[in-house]
């Protein structure tokens, strides 16, 4: 169980980034539609930090920007200059000395670590330890700072260049991670020297420090694929991979199939009921709910949406923000829609685009009918009624309302309401010339022959 404790998360987001090869500040690259920092934040939130300080790089204010939009409290620190970690924490050394019974250090980059692992860490200075360390079994521990471990305790972190032959030999490395007890939080981090070659100011210095107040130091394990950094974008690709095998397992755990796993693609924040089916190749962005017994065919994709029960999209559909599907409604193959409620058991079957839109219960849209909602300027608003019939091929000219019962004929240009029950029929006159066609086909190629000739 979560302590009920005062705890201060301190997130540092101010490295550089330049293996990214990116504009954007590393930290605001995403993983599951959430940034880094976002993932960081979110995970420390959930373990229970009621205060937030992030460290952030003087050249990159966008990084606080972001870290304010997601958790509005945060206060933002400024590292002026980059001289370790150690020296980054203390950045936010205002809001370490405000007091707080837990005090843990994150780092942005590091996007998948879970809200249990920090609740661990917390549990650990519950428990009595002033630092607690979190540490992973490299598959290959080359460079990887080493944890020295005596009766269950923690002696010191040795980095790899630093690391006797038999100190190499331990696969027990230090993830970065850490937590320090409320109480003695500042006054290891103010001990902390810069004794090294490239006088920086080391967090894994915490350790010797409390070490050498006799005060306890313990490591808390956690996987190899939990606790990988981002610096390039290839580490980015393997954070996604990783989060998504999560999410998969997750889904299917909840009692939803999905036929091909590895080819579905969630957002952080996707939800889906019972009994879904996924089939191949479908991509959740962001703000996607799908309650149960709902079918999502191959090939669609769906950001910003609710599916209600029963109800089905696609193959090929594509749901945008603001679309809202009731229970046993369908929308199928090639269908866009976008700012619309889609009654329940009502049918978008095929090749038609619904945008800022209300579709009453039970009605049918015929295929490649489209709401012409934007004139350039504006949107406007297309109503159709319970039970309404939509021919095929049918434009309807927002705004306008289709009443309740009443049909379109095929391929109608409607640009006034209609009235409940009644018939619309909104295109030319049908004209028929007899012979037309064989005089076009004669004259057209009595053309070409001439021009031939004339070559």
């Amino acid at each position: 169980m979560q302590p009920a404790r005062p705890c201060l998360a301190i997130v540092l987001a101010a490295g550089e980034g330049t293996r990214m090869k990116s504009r954007r500040p590393k930290v605001l690259h995403q993983v599951a539609g959430r940034s880094l920092i976002g993932h960081a934040l979110a995970s420390v939130s959930q373990a229970g930090a009621d205060a937030v300080a992030v460290v952030i790089s003087s050249e990159r204010p966008e990084v606080g920007e972001e870290a304010r939009r997601l958790v509005p409290h945060a206060e933002i620190a400024v590292q002026h200059e980059r001289r370790g970690t150690a020296h980054a924490a203390l950045a936010a050394k205002a809001a370490i000395a405000a007091g707080h019974d837990d005090v843990i250090v994150a780092f942005a980059d590091t996007p998948l670590v879970r809200p249990e692992t920090f609740s661990a860490l917390r549990a650990a200075l519950t428990g009595g330890a002033a630092v607690a360390v979190l540490g992973f079994e490299a598959r290959d521990p080359t460079g990887y700072g080493r944890l020295v471990e005596q009766d269950g305790r923690l002696e010191a972190i040795v980095e790899h260049k630093d690391a006797t032959p038999g100190q190499r030999a331990i696969t027990l490395c230090n993830a970065g991670l850490m937590a320090l007890s409320g109480r003695h939080a500042l006054s290891i981090l103010e001990a902390i020297g810069d004794d090294n070659a490239q006088r920086e100011f080391y967090l894994t210095d915490a350790v010797a420090v409390a070490r050498a107040r006799g005060l306890e130091a313990v490591v808390l394990r956690a996987p190899e694929s939990e606790v990988q950094g981002v610096n390039d974008r290839a580490q980015l690709a393997a954070a996604e991979a990783e989060f998504q095998r999560r999410k998969r397992l997750a889904v299917m755990l909840g009692g939803a199939t999905l036929i091909a796993p590895e080819t579905v693609f969630f957002s952080y924040d996707t939800e889906i009921g019972g009994d879904v089916v996924i089939e191949p190749n479908v991509v959740f962005g962001p703000g996607v709910r799908v309650d149960d017994g709902a079918v999502i065919h191959a090939f669609s994709h769906l950001e910003g949406a609710t599916v209600g029960a029963g109800a089905s999209v696609g193959p090929y559909g594509r749901l945008r923000p603001g679309a809202r599907l009731a229970e046993k409604a369908k929308v199928g193959n090639f269908v866009e829609v976008k700012a619309a409620d889609i009654g329940p058991g009502a049918k978008v079957n095929h090749l038609t685009y619904i945008g800022d839109a209300a579709i009453g219960a039970g009605a049918n849209i015929g295929a490649g009918t489209i709401t012409c909602n934007y004139d350039g300027f504006a949107k406007s608003r297309t109503t159709i009624g319970e039970g309404a019939f939509i021919g095929s091929n049918s434009a309807l000219v927002a705004p306008v309302t289709i009443g309740a019962g009443a049909y379109v004929g095929s391929g109608s240009v409607v640009t006034r309401d209609v009235a409940p029950d009644a018939l619309a029929v909104g295109r030319a006159r049908q004209i028929e010339r007899q012979g037309w066609a064989k005089s076009f086909r004669e004259a057209a190629a009595a053309r070409k022959a001439a021009k031939k000739a004339a070559e």
